[in-house]
């Protein structure tokens, strides 16, 4: 599928999406996410990943606070709180950017406290997993500080993800069309251009397990949306629940990052401008791979 080139409004430059893939490399400054938890809790772990990242070709840092891996409180009466989230992220943000002032520093935060103070302290996009919908005040703030925005679809709160009902492919695509849709039109309301949002179709977020694999199919449908889109599948547990049968006992997480370069190869070719992920360099190279296949790409008017 071939992507159209677009630019994506950030708060201090632009970047050009589409005319080959940007990889965004995950630093999870947390004690509990599913895949890496408490591996980067220490600021000096926090700054070691983020260097790594950067060495192996990732475009974009994305750093995270607080896990919202299924069952967990994000979004709910008992989530991490703003203070104690900003005082993991903030640190590490600061570090970062005293050593590569060029880096590109998204923040993945639903909270519009942490996304201001990341802001200030010189991030540059605001990664919102729940599309502006667990936090009010989200879309001013963007608008205000002129910050990129990734708006993902997300169903719900985590805690009831294993409880919702099936979906058929074209129920689900139909659903993640309508809530990405809402979002744009709440980011619209606030003041957030069009051309700073990102949009993110949101996998693991409230789809079960074999959903997943029906939208990256129909992923490419999304892009009528009229806006790039970011994949983040990387070590999902979806791609891990594929493999079973292949391994004695629980498939291993070098397992899952095989799959997920697979996966995020789909995506590409499938139209995604950007992919999150927790290998880097393989990530690289496999997307120089899948934008080779793309083929000539088109230019907006």
């Amino acid at each position: 599928m071939r992507r159209r080139v677009a630019d994506w409004r950030l708060r201090t430059r632009t970047l050009e999406l589409g005319a080959r893939t940007l990889v965004m490399g995950v630093v999870n400054i947390t004690p509990d996410s599913f895949s890496d938890g408490g591996c980067y809790l220490a600021p000096d772990a926090a700054l070691a990943r983020c260097m790594q990242c950067l060495n192996e070709g990732a475009d974009i840092l994305d750093m995270g606070a607080e896990s919202t891996r299924p069952g967990s409180h994000a979004g709910g009466a008992d989530a991490l709180s703003a203070g104690e989230e900003q005082a993991r992220l903030l640190p590490v943000l600061e570090g970062i950017l005293r050593a590569r002032p060029d880096a590109v520093i998204s923040v993945d935060t639903y909270k519009a406290a942490t996304a201001q103070a990341a802001l200030k302290a010189g991030a540059e996009i605001v990664n919102d997993v729940s599309g502006l919908t667990w936090d009010a005040e989200m879309a001013r703030v963007c608008a205000e500080l002129g910050a990129g925005l990734v708006l993902m679809h997300t169903r719900g709160l985590p805690d009831a993800w294993q409880k919702q009902s099936r979906l058929n492919g074209d129920e689900l695509v139909a659903m993640v069309r309508d809530g990405l849709t809402a979002s744009m039109d709440e980011a619209a309301k606030a003041g957030v251009a069009k051309e700073a949002i990102v949009l993110d179709p949101g996998y693991g977020f409230g789809k079960r397990f074999e959903e997943n694999f029906a939208l990256l199919e129909r992923q490419g449908k999304l892009l009528d949306l009229g806006r790039p889109l970011l994949a983040g599948l990387s070590r999902k547990s979806f791609l891990g629940r594929a493999l079973e049968g292949q391994y004695e006992g629980e498939v291993p997480m070098e397992a899952r990052d095989r799959a997920s370069v697979a996966a995020m190869t789909a995506a590409i070719l499938n139209g995604a401008s950007i992919v999150r992920v927790h290998a880097v360099r393989q990530a690289v190279e496999a997307a120089r791979i899948a934008d080779a296949i793309c083929g000539p790409l088109i230019s907006d008017p």
